[in-house]
C-alpha cells in the first residue's frame, strides 16, 4: 500500500492531537511553570482547546478531501479517548477539589465502554452512529476541563478576561459532564443492544432458512 494511503493532512492533524497529550500533562504536572500569575493554567487551557479543535478539523478535512483512511478511522477515536483520559486523570491531581477521583472514573469509564461497544459492533458488521447526547458531551467536556484548569488559580477571572465566576462554572460543568456521561452511555448501550438483537435475529432467520432448504432437498425421494 502506498504511504499516501494513510499519511495525509487529516492524519497528521490527528497525530498532533496525540502529541499534545504529553505536553498537556507536563504543563499541569511540572513545576517548570509558575502558578503565581496563572500562566500555567492559561497555557494548559490553550493546549487543550487547540487539541480539541483538531478533532473537528481532521474529520472535516478527511471528508472534504476524500482522505478517509483506515489509519485515520483508528487514530481519531484513540486520540479522543487518550486526550480526555489524560486531562481528567491529571485534573484529579491538579485540582482535586473540583475534579474528585470518582467523577474522573465515571467520565473515563464511559469512554472505554463506548470504545468496547464500537469494537463489538464492528466485529459484527454494523456501526452505531454518535447521538446528539454524545455531541453535546464533547462541548461540555471542553468547558469543564478548561474551567477546572483555570479554577486552580482563579475563582473569578480578572476583568480583562471577562470576569467570569470560574469556580461555579467548573463545578456545574463537571456535574453536567458526569450526568451526560451516564445518560449517553445508557443511550449508546440501548442502541447497541437493539442493533445486536436485530443482527442476531437476521442471522437466526438465515440459518433457519438454510436448514429448511437442506431438509427439503433431503426429503426429495430418489427417482
Amino acid at each position: 500500500m502506498h504511504p499516501s494511503a494513510f499519511v495525509n493532512l487529516p492524519n497528521y492533524i490527528t497525530l498532533t492531537r496525540i502529541l499534545s497529550i504529553p505536553v498537556l500533562i507536563w504543563i499541569l504536572s511540572s513545576n517548570y511553570f509558575s502558578s503565581t500569575n496563572g500562566d500555567r493554567e492559561l497555557l494548559a487551557s490553550a493546549v487543550f482547546i487547540a487539541a480539541s479543535i483538531t478533532d473537528a478539523i481532521d474529520g472535516y478535512l478527511a471528508r472534504r478531501r476524500a482522505q478517509v483512511t483506515t489509519m485515520g478511522m483508528l487514530l481519531d477515536p484513540v486520540a479522543d479517548k487518550l486526550l480526555i483520559a489524560a486531562a481528567f486523570i491529571t485534573l484529579v491531581q491538579f485540582n482535586p477539589r473540583t475534579v474528585p477521583a470518582w467523577m474522573a472514573v465515571i467520565i473515563i469509564g464511559r469512554e472505554f465502554l463506548v470504545s468496547g461497544l464500537r469494537s463489538i459492533a464492528a466485529s459484527e458488521g454494523f456501526t452505531i452512529e454518535a447521538s446528539d447526547l454524545g455531541k453535546m458531551k464533547m462541548l461540555v467536556q471542553i468547558v469543564s476541563v478548561v474551567a477546572a484548569i483555570i479554577d486552580h488559580h482563579w475563582t473569578h477571572l480578572p476583568w480583562y478576561l471577562l470576569g467570569l465566576p470560574v469556580h461555579p462554572i467548573a463545578l456545574t460543568s463537571i456535574w453536567i459532564m458526569v450526568v451526560l456521561s451516564l445518560v449517553s452511555a445508557a443511550d449508546y448501550f440501548a442502541a447497541f443492544w437493539s442493533k445486536i438483537n436485530q443482527h442476531a435475529e437476521r442471522r437466526r432467520k438465515r440459518r433457519s432458512f438454510v436448514l429448511s432448504r437442506r431438509r427439503k432437498r433431503n426429503d426429495v425421494p430418489a427417482v
